[in-house]
C-alpha cells in the first residue's frame, strides 16, 4: 500500500534536503524530521507501543508535538493531543478515556493521568538502528482521538483515522494550490483539527515548510511575518480583529492568502483585514467530526463575503429539516455533510455517534442556508437558537449589528430565562480601547435595525468574552454567569 502523502517516511526523495519544520529551538530538512521520528518511533516501541496503541501528547505548540504524533503513526498507533493548559482533572479525563499507553508532557510534575510518561526533553533524536517493522499505514487505522471542547457534558473523543486525513489533506492542499514553495506560519493551538490539518499535515504532503509559533501574540506575529515571510496562515476571526486593533503594520508582501475558520466572521471585519494588509482572507466553515472543514472560499477564484464558500471537492453539503428532508436552495435549516473525511464515530459513545451519523448524514448542530450557486451562509447553531414566545431568533444576527458599531471588539448574545416570554436575547460585548460606548447605544442600534422582538433586554459590557481553548466565544460560560447580569447594565 502507498502510504499517506502527508507522512514524514513518505516524503519525495527531492524534498530531503529541503526546510521542514522550524520553531525556536530547533529547524529541519525534511530528512532530519523523517530521523527524529523514527528514533522517537524506536523509543515507543521500547515503552510497548504498537499497532492499535494511544499515545497522549500534551505539549505547547513545538516540533516535538509533530515527532511523536508522527512516531505513533509510524508504529500503527494513534496519537491524542491535549491542551497544555488543562488541569490534571481535566486532563486525566482524556488521557484515560482515549486508553493511552504513553503521555508524551513537559516533565515529571505533568499530568499524566496515572499512565507511563515520557518528558520531552528526553525523546529520542538520533535512530539506535533497533529493528521496527516496515513503515504500513493502513487507511482504517486510528490516526487521531481529538476531543471536542465539551460545552455540554463530558468532552467526546473523536476518531479519525488515515483515510480521513489522507482525504482531508488532500483535498485541503488542492483547493489551498499549495506547492513546495509555500511557506506556513502555524500559530494556532496544535490539539485542535485545524493546526495539525491546514498547517501541518497539508504542507508536509507537498514538501513545503512550516514554523511554529510557541503562542499567539500580535507583536509575535508580525514579527513572524517580517522574519520567515510565510505564504499563508490559519487563524480564526478574534486573531483577525486583534491585528485589526493595533496599530502597528507590518509587511505582508509574501502572504497570498490566510484561511480564517473555526468561528463566525463579519463582513466588516474580513473586508476590514483584506484592505489593510493586503492579502486575500478565505474563510471556511467545518467541525472536528468531518476532519476539519466541509466548505471554503477560494482564494484565488470568486468569493462571496458573509459565506462560508461551496462544499470542498468530493464532499456533499445540503439543508435538511427536522424531519430528515433535503430542502432546496435559500431555505434554511441544519447543515448536514457526506464526505470521505467524515468521522468514524465518537470513541465508546455508540449512541450519540448513531445521534450525529444518522441517515448517511454528519449532523452538524448548524443551522444554514445554500445560495443558488451552492455557496453556504451560516445562520447559528440550533442549540444556541433563542426561542422568545414562539419567535425563533438567531444571535448571529444581533451579533452582527452589534459588531458593526464602531468601537465594539467581540459580541454574543444568548438567551435568558424570562417569565413572560420564556427566554430573550442578552448581549455581552467587548469594546476596543479608548471606546465610549455605553450599553444603551448599542441597544438603540438593535433598535433601529432589527425586528423589536429581537433586540437585546440587555447589554452587558466586559473587558473580554470568555473563549473555549480554541478561541470561540465560551457562550456556556456566558449562561453560567446570568445570575450576575442586570438589565441594561
Amino acid at each position: 500500500m502507498t502510504p499517506p502523502a502527508y507522512l514524514p517516511w513518505s516524503a519525495e526523495p527531492a524534498h530531503a534536503d529541503r526546510p521542514c519544520v522550524r520553531d525556536e529551538r530547533h529547524q529541519l530538512t525534511y530528512a532530519e524530521f523523517a530521523a527524529w521520528v523514527e528514533a522517537a518511533a524506536e523509543q515507543f516501541a521500547e515503552r510497548g507501543i504498537g499497532r492499535g496503541s494511544v499515545v497522549a501528547v500534551m505539549l505547547p505548540n513545538r516540533v516535538e508535538l509533530l515527532v511523536a504524533m508522527a512516531a505513533a503513526w509510524r508504529l500503527g498507533a494513534a496519537a491524542t493531543p491535549i491542551n497544555p493548559a488543562f488541569t490534571a482533572e481535566e486532563a486525566g479525563y482524556q488521557i484515560q478515556d482515549a486508553d493511552s499507553a504513553l503521555v508524551v508532557n513537559a516533565g515529571p510534575d505533568a499530568p499524566d493521568g496515572g499512565r507511563p510518561g515520557l518528558p520531552v526533553d528526553e525523546l529520542r533524536r538520533v535512530p539506535s538502528g533497533a529493528p521496527l517493522p516496515a513503515a504500513h499505514t493502513s487507511p482504517d487505522e486510528l490516526a487521531l482521538l481529538v476531543y471536542t471542547s465539551g460545552s455540554t457534558g463530558r468532552p467526546k473523543g473523536v476518531m479519525l483515522d488515515h483515510a480521513n486525513l489522507e482525504a482531508m489533506t488532500s483535498m485541503m492542499a488542492d483547493l489551498m494550490r499549495l506547492t513546495a514553495d509555500d511557506h506556513c506560519l502555524l500559530f494556532l493551538p496544535l490539539f485542535h483539527v485545524n493546526a495539525i490539518c491546514v498547517s501541518f499535515l497539508s504542507p508536509m504532503r507537498t514538501g513545503a515548510q512550516l514554523t511554529l509559533l510557541g503562542r499567539f501574540t500580535v507583536d509575535g506575529l508580525l514579527d513572524a511575518v517580517e522574519r520567515y515571510r510565510p505564504t499563508y496562515f490559519s487563524g480564526v476571526p478574534t486573531i483577525y480583529a486583534m491585528l485589526l486593533a493595533q496599530p502597528r503594520d507590518a509587511d505582508f508582501s509574501s502572504v497570498r492568502f490566510a484561511a480564517c475558520g473555526a468561528a463566525p466572521a463579519s463582513k466588516d471585519l474580513l473586508d476590514a483585514v483584506e484592505a489593510r494588509f493586503g492579502f486575500v482572507l478565505a474563510e471556511g466553515y467545518g467541525l472536528t467530526e468531518c476532519t476539519c472543514a466541509a466548505t471554503s472560499n477560494r482564494w484565488w477564484d470568486e468569493r462571496k463575503v458573509g459565506t462560508v464558500g461551496p462544499a470542498f471537492p468530493g464532499v456533499r453539503v445540503e439543508i435538511m429539516d427536522a424531519a430528515g428532508t433535503i430542502l432546496p436552495r435559500g431555505e434554511r435549516g441544519e447543515v448536514v455533510i457526506q464526505g470521505p473525511h467524515v468521522m468514524r464515530g465518537y470513541l465508546g459513545r455508540p449512541e450519540a455517534t448513531a445521534e450525529t451519523l444518522r441517515g448517511g448524514w454528519l449532523h452538524t448542530g448548524d443551522v444554514g442556508v445554500l445560495d443558488e450557486d451552492g455557496y453556504l451562509r451560516i445562520v447559528d447553531r440550533i442549540k444556541d437558537m433563542i426561542i422568545r414566545g414562539g419567535e425563533n431568533i438567531y444571535p448571529q444576527e444581533i451579533e452582527a449589528v452589534l459588531l458593526s458599531r464602531e468601537g465594539v471588539f467581540e459580541a454574543a448574545v444568548i438567551g435568558r430565562p424570562d417569565e413572560r416570554f420564556g427566554e430573550v436575547p442578552f448581549a455581552y460585548v467587548s469594546l476596543r480601547p479608548g471606546a465610549a460606548v455605553t450599553g444603551q447605544d448599542l441597544i438603540e442600534a438593535c433598535a433601529a435595525n432589527l425586528a423589536r422582538y429581537k433586540v437585546p433586554v440587555g447589554v452587558r459590557v466586559l473587558d473580554a468574552l470568555p473563549k473555549n481553548p480554541v478561541g470561540k466565544t465560551d457562550k456556556p460560560a456566558l449562561r453560567r454567569q446570568h445570575g450576575t447580569v442586570t438589565t441594561g447594565a
